[in-house]
């Protein structure tokens, strides 16, 4: 697949704060990147350096084969950009927005009001074109940023928290948007919402104090967690320690979990050693001993788990690094 985002060996420093320190990413045309991170990690500097914003204090960034440094124009018009907060004018409306956006763009009329046309009714903004946009609702604020980041038919689509602020239903069809457009593009899209991840992304990356430490696809994130293959069980809460006891017994077993809910219900989750398939086994230790169970389930890998195990490691170490 053609590579339309080649990032090599990126570095931005502030004084004596290294905020990116040698990132380095490809995204090909149909990848969906999800770019995760701790607060202050590096994931908005790294997005404006991409998108021109920020220039990096070295390396290079390749758009579409175009070098960003020597043509950062031509780059440029290949990237639609919604930056957090999603900044616009907010005196004007959303079609006055969305108008003066295809002007800047250089789209001629015909195409301007085509594109306008499609956008409104792809992102749902028919029923408040004629509203000033600073007494918009925060999902709608959202929803014109996107309209603006696509109007031009961008390769590129780089978003940082593109459904902040919506509700379920929002969430969904922009959700549901960025899947249907990522076949003929290159995305990246930067979240605190591990949901996210594994909503709509191929690929998924970690970054944390500005270094690059996890990249590969969200299944292979999965895989990485304690939980990769492990067992959840739905029990009888009066049954529930004496079954945990019996499923820790076994030597395949490392640890079980046991959840009470506020719903009565308590889950017992049989956590494997070395992440060796446990279903067949516990499955008919249930048969054996009788056990009732309510539900049962094989349990991918848990992200926030994975995400909290990568990046809390470097970020105490960086603090006692500063402390030394």
């Amino acid at each position: 697949m053609e590579n339309l985002i080649e990032v090599s060996n990126l570095r931005k420093q502030f004084g004596r704060l290294v905020a990116v320190d040698g990132v380095s990413l490809t995204i090909r045309r149909g990848d969906v990147l999800g770019f995760l991170g701790p607060n202050g990690a590096g994931k908005s500097t790294t997005m404006k350096m991409i998108t021109g914003f920020l220039t990096p204090t070295s390396g290079t960034i390749k758009v579409c084969g175009t070098n960003l440094a020597t043509a950062p124009l031509a780059a440029k018009a290949r990237i639609g950009y919604l930056p957090e907060g999603a900044p616009a004018y907010s005196d004007m409306t959303p079609a006055s927005f969305l108008d003066f956006i295809a002007d800047i763009r250089g789209l001629n009329r015909a195409t301007k009001v085509a594109r306008i046309r499609e956008v409104v009714a792809r992102i749902h903004l028919e029923g408040v074109l004629t509203q000033s946009i600073d007494t918009l609702s925060k999902g709608f604020k959202r929803r014109v940023g996107l309209a603006q980041a696509i109007l031009h038919d961008p390769d590129i689509l780089i978003m940082d928290e593109p459904t902040d602020g919506l509700d379920p239903n929002q969430k969904h069809e922009v959700r549901t948007l960025i899947r249907e457009m990522a076949p003929t593009k290159g995305i990246i899209i930067s979240t605190h919402n591990l949901e996210e991840v594994d909503a709509v992304c191929t690929k998924a990356v970690i970054i944390a104090n500005g270094r690059l430490l996890f990249t590969g696809s969200p299944s292979e994130l999965e895989a990485r967690s304690r939980y990769h293959n492990a067992v959840t069980l739905g029990v009888d809460p009066a049954q529930a320690e004496e079954i945990a006891a019996d499923l820790r017994a076994l030597p395949q077993i490392a640890a079980v979990d046991v959840v009470s809910r506020a719903t009565g219900s308590t889950f017992l989750t049989a956590i494997p050693k070395d992440q060796k398939p446990l279903f067949a086994l516990v499955q008919q230790f249930i048969i054996d001993q009788k056990w009732s169970v309510r539900e049962m389930f094989v349990e991918n890998g848990r992200l926030d788990e994975v995400f909290r195990s990568i990046t809390t490691n470097v970020i105490r170490h960086s603090v006692e690094e500063n402390l030394s």
